[in-house]
């Protein structure tokens, strides 16, 4: 019997993708003085990250059919 939900495997590859965009690295990059319709980047940047691993979370949570 399958148990209900994504395979572990896709949720680490999850993680490390987040945790590779969030590292250093990667916001010194977002820390510049540009704005982004009036927000500065590196909040904008962070935001937009966080919501996509969400909705990638929840791409591959959804049940096949």
């Amino acid at each position: 019997m399958r148990s209900s939900g994504p395979k572990p495997s896709v949720l680490v590859a999850l993680c490390g993708l987040g945790a590779a965009l969030w590292n250093f690295p990667l916001l010194i990059i977002w820390g510049r003085e540009l704005d982004v319709f009036g927000l500065p980047l590196l909040p904008v940047a962070m935001f937009t990250i966080w919501a996509g691993l969400i909705a990638a979370l929840a791409w591959v949570s959804e049940k096949d059919e």
